[in-house]
């Protein structure tokens, strides 16, 4: 299978587990001591470099960091909204599509020597 699907399913996969470990104590866990949300949110991160090492190693083969890099922003942001709406419960807010589209520039910008 080519590298850049690949590698773009490892770090949405990654990203799924990033957002839990980042985000989902403030919720799930409000009234925990702050170190015991500290040690859940490592354990899930664990999993997320489980993906998102071997996704930048195999992306890294056709793709430069900087190009990595902002695939791993896109990707965040594709998974971080459905998340906070349906998760977090917080409102749609107009400011995901401004920074959504603040990504697509940088994405032609950094790929844009491959179009």
């Amino acid at each position: 299978m080519p590298a850049v699907p690949v590698t773009i399913a490892l770090l949405l996969i990654s990203n799924i587990f990033m957002t839990f470990a980042w985000y989902a104590h403030l919720k799930d866990m409000s009234q925990k001591p702050w170190i015991i949300a500290a040690l859940v949110s490592w354990g899930i991160a664990l999993f997320e470099y489980l993906f998102q090492v071997p996704a930048n190693r195999i992306g890294y083969t056709v793709l430069s960091v900087g190009q990595l890099k902002v695939m791993q922003e896109i990707i965040t942001l594709t998974v971080f909204v459905p998340f906070a709406v349906f998760y977090m419960k917080e409102p749609l807010k107009l400011d995901y599509l401004w920074a959504g589209l603040c990504l697509v520039g940088a994405a032609y910008f950094i790929f844009r020597d491959k179009l």
